[in-house]
């Protein structure tokens, strides 16, 4: 858990501040674009992380930018005011796009983020696959990034969507390698939460058959008194990578549900251990 990272929502005053209380300088804390948000609002976000000694990651989302000039000048913002070097660049979940882009390859294609000295981005990748796009068509679209990314000079780091059971991170990254895609993987996993909350979450993120395990849990009502957390499942992952390392799990990612802090103490106890 050395190194985890935690996203908020932009509108998330209350997790932004808990993360410059509780995240180690240097942290990096992911800042999701939500459709309801602005850019503005992204940007304000980005900078009050940046000034509590954190490193800030913003979600750029193709489907809610316009035009090559909003792009343009949002990473000249978030460069020149807030210092950001890393982006999580994704195709976003709009049914239809605001602007000219719809998928992240076409940010990345752009040339814009090593235009303004962007250094790292962190693609999207789905364990349990992604409700709207088939298996095939996501992992071929990840090497497309992977070799965008490769000419633009950027290194990359996966950081998956969170599920609730080890199996699929795993084969995941076992299908990944024996696809020759061998760039790192950051887990996503859901910090500690009300089982209820969990599900709410997971049902809007499309999270699929781990979910199921969640809800048929024969002690449900004990956990959701006193609230889910990942240990156990950071266990399994931390185990099979240490058997395989050739998983490259490179790391935790939390998501945090409106509750940074909770996760925040959660990876602390357990790296005080």
């Amino acid at each position: 858990m050395s190194g985890y990272t935690a996203e908020v929502t932009s509108g998330d005053s209350k997790s932004i501040k808990a993360a410059g209380e509780k995240m180690a300088p240097g942290s990096e804390v992911f800042v999701a674009s939500l459709p309801k948000n602005t850019l503005n609002d992204l940007v304000a976000a980005i900078v009050k992380l940046s000034e509590a000694g954190l490193n800030a990651v913003p979600h750029i989302v193709a489907r809610n930018i316009e035009n090559y000039n909003t792009l343009d000048n949002l990473l000249d913002r978030l460069v020149r005011e807030a210092g950001v070097d890393r982006a999580l660049v994704l195709g976003g979940d709009r049914d239809e796009p605001v602007g000219d882009y719809s998928s992240s390859l076409e940010l990345i294609e752009t040339g814009l983020f090593e235009k303004h000295g962007i250094k790292k981005i962190y693609i999207g990748s789905y364990p349990e696959g992604h409700a709207r796009i088939p298996g095939g068509i996501l992992e071929q679209a990840i090497k497309d990034k992977l070799e965008a990314a490769a000419k633009a000079g950027l290194e990359v780091e996966l950081v998956t969507q969170f599920c609730f059971d080890a199996r699929p991170f795993i084969d995941m990254a076992k299908r990944f390698r024996e696809l020759g895609i061998n760039t790192p993987i950051r887990a996503g996993v859901a910090g500690p939460a009300k089982t209820l909350t969990l599900i709410k979450y997971a049902m809007a993120c499309g999270v699929g058959p781990s979910l199921r395990a969640l809800k048929e849990r024969e002690n449900m009502a004990m956990n959701i008194l006193s609230g889910e957390t990942p240990e156990e499942l950071l266990e399994e992952l931390s185990k099979a990578n240490e058997a395989d390392p050739s998983l490259g799990l490179s790391g935790v990612h939390f998501f945090t549900f409106g509750s940074l802090a909770k996760s925040a103490d959660f990876a602390g106890k357990h790296l005080a251990v």
